[in-house]
């Protein structure tokens, strides 16, 4: 029958579907948390040529980039956040920084929020100097 796939494909999307409800979950609660410490959320999924990031927010002058990850637990959300996907987030604040009045100079950091299966989250800053 047209319309109707096998029940794997099913699960397949139902699953995708979740964890992308629970990624928008993870960081509305994250930018709730940087927003209730006096942060102003600039941006939520800012895409540009070299991919997404999942939060942009100011402090002051300060921009903040903030790569939220979910999984189980604090460790594995960790895990989540490799060599690759850190170049790529390097690339695409590199472009949105291009954008702002000082440039590349503007005072910038990464954080990295981990949130756990239960909701709880540990925010890791300026983790990429780290």
């Amino acid at each position: 029958m047209a319309g109707f796939g096998t029940g794997r494909t099913t699960t397949l999307r139902d699953r995708g579907l979740r964890a992308y409800l629970a990624g928008e979950a993870a960081e509305a609660r994250i930018a709730q948390d940087y927003e209730r410490r006096g942060f102003t959320i600039a941006r939520r999924r800012w895409r540009g040529a070299g991919g997404e990031i999942d939060l942009i927010a100011r402090l002051g002058d300060a921009v903040i980039f903030i790569e939220v990850k979910s999984a189980r637990d604090f460790a594995a959300a960790a895990e989540h956040l490799g060599a690759r996907q850190m170049a790529r987030l390097y690339t695409a604040a590199n472009e949105f920084l291009g954008g702002e009045p000082d440039g590349l100079l503007t005072e910038a950091r990464f954080d990295v929020a981990l949130v756990d299966g239960q909701g709880a989250f540990e925010i890791v800053e300026n983790a990429f100097a780290a």
